[in-house]
């Protein structure tokens, strides 16, 4: 962790704000904006950092590859991501399976520009009755910000717009894709 701590403050100047109630073991994390693949050290970096395991979901044929212990290792769960899947339903029998998991997302669904955020994320928390917790990689001011739990209330265009607050003036590695 000391390594990982000095690679993030001391090489590369980045800082975290607010952190993970530790008394909430099951979120989907909502990590924007997601411009770059930059944010994947970053975002690895601080989850070393404040020792909190965080999970992701990937296509299962990852997991059956040569670098399936890599994907496990760092928090991955295989899906299956074919069309004739629900994948939201898919994932939230994943999070009644477990005791622990915080579920990274990036609502976008890619690192481009994007009008709007997908709703998958939302419907996830919603249905598996668990929080959502944002988290803002802000490249303007080199900080990674985390913010108190957030519970669907099932008006999903209300709780949106509450959500996207938390990321109003935070600027992503690629400035012109926030």
């Amino acid at each position: 962790m000391r390594l990982s701590k000095f690679i993030f403050q001391s090489l590369l100047g980045w800082s975290i704000e607010g952190q993970f109630d530790k008394a909430i073991p099951k979120t989907v994390v909502t990590v924007l904006p997601h411009t770059s693949w930059h944010d994947f050290y970053i975002g690895a970096l601080t989850r070393k950092i404040i020792n909190t395991p965080i999970h992701y979901v990937a296509k299962k044929e990852l997991f059956d590859s040569p670098f399936g212990w890599y994907f496990k290792w760092m928090g991955g769960e295989p899906i299956e991501r074919t069309t004739k899947q629900n994948k939201v339903e898919q994932i939230v029998k994943l999070f009644n399976s477990k005791e622990e998991f915080r579920l990274a997302i990036a609502p976008e669904g890619t690192r481009k520009k994007v009008e709007k955020w997908r709703s998958g994320f939302y419907y996830i928390a919603y249905n598996a009755n668990v929080p959502i917790t944002a988290v803002a990689f802000d490249y303007s001011t080199k900080t990674v910000k985390i913010s108190k739990p957030f519970y669907a209330t099932g008006n999903y265009e209300k709780d949106l717009l509450d959500l996207q607050k938390f990321y109003k003036g935070v600027v992503g590695k690629i400035p012109e894709f926030t």
